[in-house]
């Protein structure tokens, strides 16, 4: 397996598809992989599974959910402007440096 890269957006950030099916679409990310490169985003990319019964799930049948997308085909939208940014990076006044929105300036990551 191929090592994991690092990703530009993290889980919780809300964010807007770039391109495919749900181009457009906005969410908010439930899960990142970055061994895989990919995120799932809420409410993005469903996809229908075909189950058998089981314990979890004793009925069986369809169940719709969420499936990974390319973290390259999402782009993060800034909380203070609420417009798809990229993201640089900003050093705060303890050293230690933090995203930031490219085009207001706001630090996104308030928790460090």
């Amino acid at each position: 397996m191929s090592e994991a890269q690092k990703l530009h957006v993290k889980k919780g950030d809300k964010v807007v598809v770039l391109s495919g099916k749900d181009k457009g679409k906005e969410g908010k990310i439930v899960e990142a992989l970055p061994k895989k490169g990919k995120v799932v985003v809420e409410g993005v990319n469903k996809v229908k599974r075909h189950t058998k019964p089981s314990q979890k799930a004793p009925q069986g049948g369809i169940i719709v959910k969420e499936a990974p997308v390319a973290s390259s085909k999402v782009m993060l939208v800034c909380p203070a402007c609420s417009k798809p940014t990229r993201i640089k990076k900003s050093q705060l006044a303890s050293g230690a440096y933090a995203r930031a929105c490219k085009k207001c300036g706001e630090v996104i990551d308030k928790d460090k």
